[in-house]
């Protein structure tokens, strides 16, 4: 039985190409559709929660998730990424070690954050390294004709921020670039103890460079923004952090 993005709660934003808002903290899951795969952008805050991406996934696709983008190393966006057995897992270069070696961490901040602590105990336990690590671009065919950029753009937000662009269609819909954390509409950008702010306004300047001006910036939280929302963002971080140029 076919079913549309909208019966799903997931926002259409091109041809096979979508994003659902999660409860809680209001972070962005993203979807593109091949004729023979499906990349999900992030997995969710939770096993649970990453489980009920993969259903709603599956069943828009009409098939399985095949590969599995993680912008960034934080709970809200990898602790779901168990329940996708079988996808080739994506993050930037060095997301591995955060994952070995900062577990601890990672649970910690959940908590904090208002996780349960057996839901935090459990993504943990069963956290997935990603297989395949950007240092720099890296395209992805998901069949059909449909492929994907991958950038590392980093760092930033965090010491490992990579960002999704899906091309224009040939009907003339626009670019779709899925940020990350890298863009926040929803409030103004978290800078944790693992932020580099003296690159990110550079990040910013990257990714404009990506997706141009007519693309749709999908942020990390919030609403859809355009190319001069992200400039905008960009000039305040770096008058933020007193950051020249």
């Amino acid at each position: 039985m076919t079913v549309t993005w909208e019966e799903l709660g997931w926002e259409r934003l091109a041809a096979g190409v979508g994003r659902c808002r999660l409860p809680g903290w209001d972070c962005t899951a993203g979807l593109v559709v091949g004729e023979g795969g499906a990349l999900l952008v992030d997995a969710g805050s939770s096993l649970r929660e990453g489980v009920r991406l993969r259903t709603q996934a599956q069943r828009l696709a009409g098939h399985r998730v095949t590969h599995l983008a993680l912008t960034h190393p934080h709970f809200d966006h990898v602790f779901g990424a168990a329940a996708f057995a079988g996808a080739e897992v994506y993050g930037a270069v060095g997301i591995d070690t955060v994952f070995a070696h900062e577990r601890a961490e990672l649970r910690a901040d959940a908590v904090r954050n208002g996780l349960d602590q057996d839901a935090a105990d459990e993504a943990v336990d069963a956290l997935v390294h990603p297989r395949h690590q950007v240092s720099g671009e890296w395209t992805l065919d998901l069949d059909g004709g449909r492929q994907v950029l991958l950038a590392n753009v980093g760092p930033a937000h965090t010491a490992h921020d990579l960002v999704v662009l899906v091309p224009g269609g040939v009907f003339g819909e626009r670019e779709v670039v899925f940020c990350g954390d890298l863009v926040e509409e929803s409030g103004e950008p978290q800078a944790g103890p693992d932020a580099v702010p003296s690159h990110w306004p550079a990040a910013l300047d990257r990714l404009l460079g990506l997706g141009g001006e007519d693309a749709l910036y999908v942020p990390g939280h919030g609403a859809v923004v355009d190319a001069e929302f992200v400039r905008r963002q960009r000039d305040a971080l770096a008058a933020r952090f007193g950051v020249s140029g």
